[in-house]
């Protein structure tokens, strides 16, 4: 059953019944290990949820090779729906990265996190519970591909890789 939300209303504080707007979905959240959390939103604005790491209170070097940081979940999507890790600006701006990653809703592994620094002056710790990723969730369209002759024209035609301007 899906929740009717109030505009502007976190879905886990104030569901209203007979509200006829934007519909709540759930998704299913296995929590693995002790210590494991689950994803959550720092703001009533925020488009993706934090994603804590679960270390079993072990501290994680992370440096200019791709590192896997567990998070300690698995997830469970609804059928038409996109659940992508993506980085947090916060580590970002402290030369730390997480690899963009597709979790499909058919896998039902732990989360896992692929951080890496973006030089080799940079080491970050990565403790446990400390917020690594978020994850934003998207309706999926349903679409189809064709094999076509030929393109409609645009102005913009192939360019690309900057062709727009800086």
């Amino acid at each position: 059953m899906r929740a009717r939300l109030r505009p502007g209303c976190w879905p886990f504080l104030h569901a209203q019944a007979g509200y006829d707007g934007p519909a709540v979905e759930t998704i299913r959240v296995q929590l693995l290990r002790p210590g494991a959390r689950l994803p959550v939103r720092a703001t009533e604005g925020s488009s993706g949820f934090d994603l804590f790491a679960c270390t079993g209170g072990a501290e994680i070097e992370i440096s200019q090779e791709p590192v896997l940081v567990p998070t300690g979940i698995a997830i469970e999507a609804p059928p038409g729906f996109d659940v992508q890790v993506r980085p947090r600006s916060g580590l970002a701006r402290q030369g730390v990265i997480a690899a963009f990653g597709t979790i499909d809703a058919d896998y039902r592994g732990e989360v896992l996190v692929t951080l890496y620094t973006t030089s080799p002056d940079v080491r970050y710790t990565v403790r446990d519970g400390d917020r690594v990723a978020q994850l934003v969730v998207a309706r999926l369209a349903d679409v189809r591909f064709e094999v076509a002759e030929a393109l409609a024209a645009t102005d913009r035609g192939s360019g690309g890789h900057g062709s727009t301007g800086r």
